[in-house]
């Protein structure tokens, strides 16, 4: 009986020490990617200003060819809306829409992933000479959830290598246009 309860006391210190460092980790989780474009940023943000044309590189419908979509809204800039439904985990169902943006400079989104919490997404165009540096960044709160906020240790590496993977083909796609 002994043990039993030298075991339940260490499980109990032990969550209780998860969940008391849980709240000194970030309260933000945070992602970021750039990749160079051998392209102006006027032939680079009608791929980013819409969320139909998100379609031609995104690296998550590769994943689950039969993700249903549906837009609403302009057919691009603020208000244009794209609505997903997947059974595949990597893929899921949610919302996005473009809550910003700026011509040939960036783009702000608002994401709506249900259950699983908000976020925004943004694009930022820097001109560099003939090039552009493309940035997709992705930001989301945490809250006071302690498994949210290990959870959001782990973002860079769920997301980043995503992120990354659209980047190479939108500028494969916009470098081919041009």
């Amino acid at each position: 009986m002994r043990f039993i309860k030298r075991i339940l006391l260490t499980l109990l210190v032990l969550i209780l020490a998860l969940v008391g460092v849980s709240y000194l980790l970030p309260s933000k989780a945070e992602v970021s990617r750039s990749i160079t474009i051998n392209a102006p940023a006027s032939a680079i943000f009608p791929y980013v200003n819409s969320m139909q044309q998100t379609e031609k590189w995104s690296p998550w419908l590769s994943r689950d060819p039969q993700t249903e979509l549906s837009y609403s809204g302009p057919e691009a800039g603020v208000g244009n809306t794209l609505l997903w439904s997947s059974d595949h985990p990597q893929v899921g169902s949610g919302s996005q829409e473009i809550i910003e943006s700026i011509p040939d400079q960036s783009v702000k989104t608002a994401l709506n992933f249900g259950p699983m919490g908000t976020a925004s997404a943004s694009f930022q165009l820097k001109p560099e000479g003939n090039q552009t540096q493309v940035t997709w960044g992705f930001e989301s709160e945490l809250g006071l959830n302690p498994m949210s906020r290990w959870m959001g240790l782990m973002m860079d590496n769920w997301v980043g290598g995503d992120y990354e993977r659209g980047l190479v083909n939108l500028k494969t796609l916009v470098e081919q246009q041009a």
